[in-house]
């Protein structure tokens, strides 16, 4: 791990093909600018949500020591985070969503730790660290919740995508990335919003992935919880959202009790969402989210499961009744009476039982695929992996034997057998032959001169999943990501706002100060004009030190730039009240 990290058990334990989305934070990249908007987000969903959230929200923000003022640092974070069980990592922007889960199930909140323009204070759909930091780690610090987004990751990253999946993953990475960045031309823009909305919108039927998502998205990202009368906020893409917090909580966004039927709504990352999902309590996600685990692949197995993983021409595995895994990239599978009765992979495959690799069978021995019939024998109610050692003795299934094995479907396996695998129960799982032909009527399925031909032995298909069963027996290394973020270009104007914003921030923080609050305004008025959370910032602080003359001119100031910027009308004016109406609490 980079230094930049402090030593924590839970990073520790991740797989290499995780900590490779893992970044650096940089945490001195952070602009005062950067600071600003953090502390604007936080003073007013704290001052909003502390009426909205669940409970758990203001309590997370004391656990987890997220600071109002300043934008939380992983090592201090992670040295919080521990006393819960909990880790954070920064990464880089969207990342896949099998990874984004498999992190969850390992106890590791993934952080991209980017933070939004001020152009895009209120919302944007691009994951930053007031999304990530302020939204999702204070409701972790409940064990209740925390345990669901655990075996939420578990069982998601299980989840089989299709190739559109992976389109769609591209598309909303790169539309997210162009939002934030400064000067994407706006036909740049309308041809990729264009793009998510034409991929989001083109029927199909939606894979494993896709219902896990939609389901993550109700829950984790835009879930409420309470009565459908009377909800409150736990969704993290809604507490670090200034505007759809307050927006979600109005008759405009029609409340629906939590089901299973949450997976099968799709939604719009780049726009308001017209409905949300009310759970009960935490332990409801929890049993809508076993519900819909029962009718994944990984659960269900079957042709169904074999054949969702052909169609997402992606890693996955197959594992059959013995309990040996099967893990590579399906290809074909042939059927006999809706069971599959032969499974094809191609290129590297690795056999493993109970997530370990079997010695001898990794990707380097199985190069060129793997084939193998799967189900009983013709004719013999007995399975092979249910035969004793005398019914194998009297079948012919023995080492040295020559033998005819023929199997329901047509799939005839001929040949000499070596020797055999068995599991802890004694089942055999793998039985390997020399000069062996296989056959499914007139098609070879296997050849002698191929070599040893490995059968695996099970009598069903008893789960699919994405993903390796040893994720040691495949190079998952290799994230190389089409597109990055893009950071905030450093023109000179840029450099003496900040400037101007680093100054105040000094001021507030009792530090030495290049110059006093009056010749901040004076520059900003002259030369940043359009900018308006500085003065915010700069009224603040005119407030708090009685400097009414100052304050008077701050406020004629901004009343003139809600008139020449209506868009930021109603943030200027929030902006304010946090300090107006704070006054008439006190």
């Amino acid at each position: 791990m980079d230094a930049a990290f402090e030593s924590n058990p839970l990073i520790d334990r991740l797989p290499s093909h995780l900590k490779q989305f893992i970044k650096p934070q940089d945490y001195d990249d952070y602009t005062p600018i950067n600071q600003a908007v953090w502390r604007y987000v936080m003073r007013k969903n704290v001052d909003y949500l502390s009426r909205v959230a669940h409970e758990s929200y203001l309590e997370g923000l004391r656990k987890t020591g997220i600071d109002i003022d300043h934008i939380p640092s992983m090592y201090g974070m992670n040295r919080i985070l521990k006393e819960i069980g909990w880790a954070a990592v920064a990464v880089d922007g969207f990342i896949p969503p099998n990874a984004f889960m498999e992190f969850q199930a390992y106890n590791v909140l993934v952080i991209a730790s980017d933070i939004r323009q001020l152009e895009n204070i209120e919302y944007t759909p691009a994951p930053d660290i007031i999304h990530e930091g302020a939204g999702h780690a204070p409701i972790i610090a409940n064990p209740e919740y925390a345990e669901y987004l655990r075996r939420f990751g578990e069982i998601g990253c299980k989840a089989i995508s299709s190739a559109r999946d992976y389109e769609i993953y591209d598309a909303i990475r790169l539309l997210s990335i162009l939002e934030e960045a400064e000067g994407t031309p706006a036909d740049e823009l309308e041809a990729i919003r264009s793009r998510v909305d034409a991929l989001q919108n083109e029927p199909a039927e939606p894979s494993e992935m896709a219902l896990v998502r939609n389901l993550h998205w109700w829950t984790v990202e835009y879930g409420l919880i309470g009565t459908v009368d009377n909800p409150k906020i736990y969704g993290a893409g809604l507490l670090s959202s200034i505007g759809e917090s307050a927006w979600c909580m109005t008759d405009n966004v029609k409340k629906l009790p939590y089901d299973i039927s949450a997976a099968y709504q799709g939604f719009d990352i780049t726009k308001p969402q017209p409905q949300l999902y009310v759970t009960p309590d935490f332990a409801h996600l929890s049993l809508v989210l076993e519900e819909f685990a029962n009718k994944m692949a990984l659960r269900t197995g079957g042709l169904s499961g074999v054949q969702k993983l052909i169609d997402s021409k992606s890693l996955g595995t197959v594992e059959l009744s013995t309990g040996l895994q099967i893990s590579g990239t399906f290809t074909n599978v042939i059927e006999s009476e809706g069971k599959p009765v032969y499974l094809q992979t191609t290129g590297g495959t690795a056999l493993a039982y109970r997530e370990k690799e079997l010695v001898g069978h990794g990707t380097d021995y199985h190069a060129e695929g793997f084939g193998s019939p799967v189900g009983k024998l013709k004719g013999i109610n007995l399975s092979i992996e249910d035969m004793s050692p005398r019914d194998l003795r009297a079948y012919d299934i023995y080492e040295g034997e020559a033998v005819t094995l023929e199997f329901e479907g047509d799939i005839v396996v001929t040949g000499e057998i070596i020797t055999g695998k068995r599991n802890l129960q004694g089942k055999i799982i793998l039985i390997s032959f020399k000069n062996c032909t296989v056959t499914h009527g007139d098609t070879v399925l296997f050849r002698p001169e191929w070599g040893i031909y490995d059968m695996a032995v099970g009598k069903k298909v008893i789960s699919a999943f994405s993903g390796p069963a040893d994720v040691h027996s495949f190079n998952l290394v290799s994230h190389v990501p089409s597109t990055k973020t893009i950071k905030a270009k450093k023109t000179p104007e840029r450099i003496e706002l900040e400037g101007l914003y680093q100054t105040i921030r000094s001021i507030r923080e009792g530090k030495p100060a290049t110059a006093t609050i009056d010749e901040v305004f004076a520059a900003l008025k002259e030369k940043h004009s359009e900018d308006w959370l500085l003065s915010v910032e700069i009224a603040e602080l005119a407030h708090a030190q009685n400097n009414n003359t100052l304050l008077e001119m701050v406020v004629q100031h901004l009343d003139q730039l809600k008139l020449k910027r209506p868009k930021v009308a109603h943030l200027i004016t929030d902006g304010l009240s946090l300090i107006f109406e704070k006054e008439s609490v006190n």
